[in-house]
């Protein structure tokens, strides 16, 4: 008989389960997750579901980046007030470090696991992909340490509210985790968000029980209305994604700061450690990137550069800097000079 699976037309047998579909085609299970008709398929009914004439089969997995993916071919303040711990706090779990980064762009898997552990990152991100029907291609998890890391699943490539909430419910299905970083893209030459998609895609989410973090742009409005929906943090962008131009737009990272009381995380357009310190300098909770660092010549070194850059910007900005001023003023005393 006849189905669909994964964009491709094929043959096989009547009576065939999800679980024997996957065992034919040789797909490593792990971090699998299955949807037929549109519906996911649990793990625990893999070898119960039988696949029937007609049906269409999605068969994704966990992949490093992002890029292009279809199923189609608070009040103003001064200072913000932290626990003597500093850990930084998205929903019901705690990170040690505020540096998050990307699995994508690296030349191999084995320098990206080198830039993973430079960058002392526990938070690292995947995305969700089609697997390969014939059988080639390793999983992204068979090179990180799930023990040591986090895994966020993002939405990266979607350009619909229904798309990225598919995509959210599949990356949960392969990983059972209820972390999501939310993008919905609204443009391909500068994949800004589409702000009204992601609020859609925000709100069913959330009511779902996923702990959201949205990529969105760098405006307090949309920043305060995704923390009253309920997300768990809030990610401005810096700058357009993979473009190094690092934060244009301070002043706004500034004002959401003020705006919200949920973490914000700067999410996209840092290109090297000094970018990263200015939006820890900000006030920033964290900062995520992947091409600062993949896309360097040396991206173990630069992984190293951005998790000091992270550290100092955050020292630098709970020691509290001297104010500006136009007019020098003296840094010995002018008692007991010598006339």
């Amino acid at each position: 008989m006849k189905v669909r699976v994964n964009g491709e037309d094929m043959d096989i047998e009547e009576g065939t389960t999800v679980e024997s579909l996957l065992r034919r085609l040789g797909v490593n299970t792990r971090g699998v997750a299955v949807e037929r008709n549109g519906e996911i398929v649990p793990r625990t009914r893999h070898s119960a579901t039988v696949i029937e004439e007609g049906d269409s089969v999605e068969i994704v997995r966990m992949v490093g980046g992002g890029g292009p993916f279809s199923f189609h071919a608070r009040k103003m303040h001064t200072r913000r007030m932290y626990t003597m711990s500093d850990r930084l706090k998205i929903g019901n779990r705690e990170f040690g470090s505020r540096l998050m980064v990307g699995t994508g762009k690296y030349a191999t898997n084995e320098e990206m696991k080198e830039a993973l552990r430079e960058s002392g990152a526990e938070v690292v991100t995947v995305a969700v992909r089609r697997v390969n029907l014939d059988g080639s291609g390793e999983s992204l998890l068979d090179h990180i340490d799930t023990s040591r890391y986090t895994l966020l699943p993002n939405t990266a490539g979607c350009y619909t509210a229904e798309e990225a909430v598919r995509t959210a419910r599949l990356a949960r299905e392969a990983l059972e985790t209820d972390l999501v970083k939310l993008e919905v893209i609204g443009d391909e030459k500068t994949l800004f968000p589409d702000n009204e998609a992601l609020l859609e895609a925000a709100k069913v989410l959330v009511k779902e029980g996923f702990t959201v973090l949205p990529y969105t742009n760098d405006d307090p409005i949309m920043a305060k209305k995704l923390e009253d929906l309920g997300c768990a943090a809030v990610m401005p962008l810096a700058a357009p994604i993979g473009s190094g131009l690092g934060i244009r737009n301070p002043y706004n990272i500034r004002i959401i700061l003020e705006t919200v009381k949920v973490p914000v995380i700067v999410d996209a357009g840092v290109g090297t450690a000094s970018d990263a310190a200015v939006a820890m300098e900000l006030g920033c909770d964290g900062v995520l990137m992947n091409t600062g660092i993949a896309g360097a010549k040396d991206p173990v070194r630069m992984a190293r550069a951005m998790r000091l850059a992270v550290e100092a910007g955050r020292l630098a900005y709970l020691s509290g800097r001297i104010p500006k001023k136009l007019y020098a003023t003296a840094s010995s005393p002018l008692e007991g000079l010598i006339e």
